[in-house]
């Protein structure tokens, strides 16, 4: 029989967000409940790589109720909002980061009010990899991945890798799509540049049977009130499909509108030569850190 494993995909913990940005965060308190649930309920959290070798190895175990907790972006209320809890649960999870804007402010989210959203640090980052988080590759400036040509989705998905190793010396195993957008094509990239998972989102339970390379995932959204509830379903799959699921008929559509809206307005994430290529030498040397933030006109979340 298939066991669905929840991927549980967070970005933000906070009690401070725009109205905007609400729906993708969660306030400490709720996050520290959820992981109080899923010690309670004998649930074993696992990294990415962890299930993604289960996947690919189908004789090797898996515990009775597995979880995967994931965060996507690398804000800085990562390291003072989940850390510690995650910490003090003795709890596996995996953090993918943009590394673009490592020690720098969230500049994509501005169209939600959040450009200014610290990210955390190289420092910090290496730290949470002390601490046993698997730290994984969201991109270096968080585009639509589908929506940009294959060159530049290459340097957005090689280089992140190559800057993670360089600054915390092991592997990088496993990448992110932003906003959970791939195509076949970059799929392939991704494989190229030499990770063994990646996730998108889906809406759906993962389980043995789902692709390493487009993970389903379910994001974890944000509630007012105490209860747990809208938690335990999720965990539970109550109404969801399990992967492998069908490719929805209206993903091309909204790829279509979104590349339209691309072409009328400029693309919802516009990555120049100046910052990808002109920019080179400073990142590599630094592992990714720019001598300063990406100008406006470089990196740009255009609403």
């Amino acid at each position: 029989m298939t066991v669905p494993v929840p991927i549980l995909l967070y970005h933000s913990v906070s009690d401070s967000t725009t109205p905007q940005f609400r729906r993708y965060s969660v306030r400490p308190d709720r996050f520290i409940a959820h992981l109080d649930y899923l010690r309670d309920h004998q649930y074993t959290p696992l990294t990415i790589s962890q299930l993604a070798r289960a996947i690919a190895d189908r004789a090797a175990p898996l515990p009775d109720r597995p979880v995967v907790i994931t965060f996507d972006d690398g804000l800085a209320d990562f390291y003072t909002g989940a850390l510690p809890t995650l910490v003090s649960h003795h709890f596996a999870a995996t953090l993918y980061i943009t590394t673009g804007f490592v020690g720098h402010t969230s500049r994509w989210l501005a169209s939600l009010g959040e450009g200014m959203r610290p990210m955390l640090t190289w420092g910090q980052i290496a730290e949470i990899q002390a601490s046993g988080i698997e730290c994984g590759a969201h991109s270096l400036s968080h585009p639509q991945l589908d929506l940009i040509g294959q060159a530049a989705a290459r340097d957005e998905i090689t280089r992140p890798k190559h800057h993670l190793e360089q600054r915390l010396g092991r592997p990088v195993e496993t990448f992110a799509y932003p906003n959970g957008y791939y195509t076949p094509t970059v799929r392939r990239l991704v494989r190229e540049a030499g990770y063994h998972s990646a996730c998108g989102v889906k809406h759906a339970m993962s389980a043995r049977t789902d692709d390493c390379f487009a993970l389903a995932r379910l994001m974890v959204p944000y509630a007012d009130t105490p209860d747990l509830v809208a938690f335990r379903r999720l965990l539970a799959g109550e109404g969801l499909p399990v992967a492998p699921t069908r490719r929805r008929l209206g993903t091309r559509g909204w790829r279509l509108a979104r590349r339209m809206s691309a072409l009328l307005k400029g693309p919802p994430y516009s990555v120049t030569r100046t910052y990808v290529v002109g920019q080179t030498a400073d990142l590599d040397a630094a592992g990714g850190e720019p001598a300063s933030a990406p100008a406006a006109s470089t990196v740009e979340d255009r609403p």
